[in-house]
C-alpha cells in the first residue's frame, strides 16, 4: 500500500516538474515549483525522513515561493520603450 502512495507521489513530481519547464507565465511556474517542493516534502516525510520534510517545507515550499513571486511581482512584463 505504501509504494502505492509513493508512485503517485513521484508521478506527481515528474508532471510538475514538466510543467514548470513548459510554462511560459512566471507566476504559474513559481505556483508550480511551490506544489513540487510540497509533494517532495511528502515524499521525504514518507520516507521516514522528518528533518528533511521540515527543511523543504520551511526553505523550499515556503520562503522561496515567497521570494520568487515578491521578484516577479516587482519587476514589469512589458519594456516601456
Amino acid at each position: 500500500m505504501i509504494w502505492i502512495l509513493d508512485l503517485l507521489i513521484l508521478s506527481l513530481l515528474v508532471i510538475c516538474a514538466i510543467a514548470a519547464i513548459n510554462i511560459k507565465d512566471l507566476l504559474s511556474a513559481t505556483i508550480i515549483f511551490g506544489v513540487y517542493s510540497f509533494l517532495m516534502c511528502l515524499l521525504w516525510a514518507e520516507m521516514g525522513a522528518v528533518d528533511v520534510a521540515f527543511t523543504e517545507a520551511t526553505v523550499g515550499a515556503g520562503i522561496s515561493t515567497v521570494l520568487f513571486i515578491a521578484a516577479i511581482l516587482h519587476t514589469s512584463r512589458r519594456s516601456k520603450d
